[in-house]
C-alpha cells in the first residue's frame, strides 16, 4: 500500500489529510506488518478522516462499522434474511425440515455486514470501526476474532477466513476504557490537538480563499481557547468551520467583537461561551472591537 513513511506523507496530503511525522509512521507500520490500528483522541481531530483519506489514496473500499450502545452481531457481523427464509419454506411445503434446512442457511439467505463483507472482500478494503468505545463491552469479542485472525465464524457455514486482509482502523474517544485483549492486537495511535503550525496548514488546505494571516490568527486564538478549562475545548473540525464562517461573514481580520458574535460556531456549551467571552481581551491578540 506504502512504499516509505515519506510515501505515506505525501499521498494523504494529495488527498487532503495532513499528517504529522507519527500518524504517517504509524499507518506506514500499520499497512507493513498488516496489523490493525486503534487511533484514540478528542473528536474531531481527523481519526475518521483518517481512515477515509487511505481508503482513497489506495483506491480501496471503505467499509464502516458505526458503533453505538447497543449495536449487536447481527449490525456488526451478518444476519439470516428470516422474510426470504419464510417464503422459501412455504414454497417447499412437501419438503421435510432437514431438505429445507439445507437450503435455507446458505449463501442465497445470509445478509453480511461490515465485519463479514470487509473480511470476504477480494479487493483492496479499508475497514472502519468507529467510536469504538460507543459499542457495548460484548462486540468487542466480535472484533478480537475478526482482528485477532481476519476470520468469521457462522455456523451454519463454518469459518471464512480472509482472502485479503483490510486495512483496519478502530477509532475511539476515549469514552470507555477498552480491553487489553483487543488493544494488544492493534497498534497504538494517539492523535491530539495538532501544533498550531500544522493546524495553520490544515485551516489554508481546507479553507484555501483564507488568507494566511488571517489562519494564523484563527488558529491562535484556537490554541488560547484550549488553554482554558472548558468542557469541550474546539476541535480542529471546529475550526476550519469557524474559517469557513469568517470568510462567509467577509472578514479579513479578528476582532473582539466578531469573536463574541461567533463563540458558537467552536464552542457547543453554553457555560463555554460565557467563559469564553468573559477572558477575550488584547491576550488573545485580538484587535478592540
Amino acid at each position: 500500500m506504502f512504499t516509505s513513511v515519506d510515501d505515506v506523507s505525501t499521498r494523504l496530503a494529495e488527498a487532503g489529510y495532513l499528517a504529522s511525522p507519527a500518524v504517517a509512521t504509524t499507518v506506514f507500520l500499520a499497512a507493513r506488518l498488516g496489523k490493525p490500528l486503534l487511533v484514540e483522541g478528542p473528536a474531531g481531530v481527523g481519526k475518521t478522516e483518517l481512515a477515509k483519506a487511505v481508503a482513497r489514496v489506495a483506491g480501496a473500499r471503505l467499509v464502516r462499522l458505526q458503533c453505538y450502545e447497543g449495536v449487536d452481531e447481527s449490525r456488526a457481523l451478518y444476519e439470516w434474511n428470516h422474510a426470504k427464509q419464510l417464503l422459501r419454506i412455504s414454497a417447499g411445503r412437501g419438503e421435510t425440515w432437514d431438505e429445507a434446512r439445507t437450503d435455507i442457511f446458505s449463501e442465497e439467505f445470509l445478509l453480511p455486514r461490515p465485519l463479514l463483507t470487509a473480511i470476504r472482500g477480494d479487493e483492496p478494503t479499508v475497514l472502519l470501526v468507529d467510536e469504538t468505545d460507543k459499542a457495548d463491552v460484548e462486540v468487542e469479542g466480535l472484533l478480537l476474532e475478526v482482528l485477532g485472525d481476519f476470520q468469521v465464524t457462522v455456523p451454519e457455514l463454518g469459518t471464512i477466513t480472509a482472502t485479503r486482509r483490510p486495512f483496519t482502523v478502530l477509532t475511539s474517544n476515549a469514552t470507555r476504557e477498552l480491553s487489553e485483549a483487543l488493544r494488544r492486537r492493534c497498534l497504538f495511535l494517539h492523535i491530539g490537538f495538532p501544533e498550531e503550525e500544522l493546524e495553520r496548514r490544515i485551516v489554508r488546505l481546507k479553507v484555501p480563499e483564507v488568507d494566511e494571516a488571517l489562519a494564523a490568527s484563527v488558529v491562535r486564538v484556537v490554541a488560547a481557547l484550549r488553554a482554558m478549562d472548558l468542557r469541550k475545548a474546539p476541535s480542529v473540525a471546529e475550526t476550519v468551520d469557524w474559517a469557513r464562517t469568517l470568510l462567509a461573514l467577509g472578514a479579513d481580520t479578528l476582532d473582539e467583537t466578531l469573536v463574541r458574535e461567533t463563540l458558537g460556531v467552536i464552542l457547543k456549551h453554553q457555560e463555554d461561551v460565557l467563559k469564553a467571552a468573559a477572558k477575550l481581551d488584547v491576550s488573545l491578540g485580538l484587535d478592540a472591537g
